[in-house]
């Protein structure tokens, strides 16, 4: 058992505190550091999950921001050994994926957003405007597909390929078994191909 430095200068002991990685070193050291630690290197993957499980940049932005504002009050009331113990992808993904949902039920009751307010995407200055065609019209078609797809089927294969999640993390995300997620995932891309979207 070694010593750490715990949120607000307070010493804690914390097991294993030399082979933590660096997101959680940053976090125990101090808060406001550690979150930005995270936030960069996990915003994308956070925005990228939360891309395909929404089908609009717009609300990936929102529920990207809901996520890790989510996730700093959270921290603010963790103590030193639940900040060490935690695994930060996951968790982060657990908090989208539970915002998400909470968004979908919230939508349920309200009439869609009018798809002429989506801003325009921006554009790669090193790419060319067919290629930029193409890669927009891929990520429309593979937004519209995954929609198809029933939520649990959606989650597991976004978590799987998009967030490239190993399947015991995708477990403990969405907190069912490892044979079911395999078995969403599974499914899910049976489903993508059928439908002409998944080679």
């Amino acid at each position: 058992m070694c010593n750490g430095t715990g949120i607000g200068g307070v010493v804690a002991s914390v097991r294993d505190f030399d082979c933590l990685d660096p997101v959680r070193k940053a976090l125990l050291g101090d808060l406001d550091e550690g979150f930005a630690e995270m936030y960069g290197a996990y915003r994308c993957v956070v925005f990228s999950t939360a891309l395909r499980m929404s089908g609009r940049r717009a609300d990936a932005e929102d529920l990207t921001a809901e996520t890790f504002l989510r996730a700093y009050r959270a921290l603010a009331g963790y103590g030193p050994d639940r900040i060490a113990a935690l695994q930060p992808r996951a968790w982060l993904l657990t908090i989208l994926m539970n915002t998400w949902r909470n968004c979908v039920r919230t939508r349920v009751r309200k009439p869609p957003p009018d798809l002429r307010e989506e801003p325009v995407e921006t554009v790669d200055p090193g790419e060319s405007v067919e290629d930029t065609a193409v890669r927009h019209e891929a990520g429309e078609r593979l937004a519209e597909l995954l929609g198809l797809l029933p939520e649990e089927q959606r989650a597991a294969v976004v978590l799987r390929h998009v967030a490239d999640l190993p399947v015991s993390e995708i477990a403990t995300v969405l907190r069912i078994p490892q044979g079911t997620v395999k078995s969403h995932v599974s499914r899910g891309l049976k489903r993508l191909r059928q439908l002409g979207g998944v080679r």
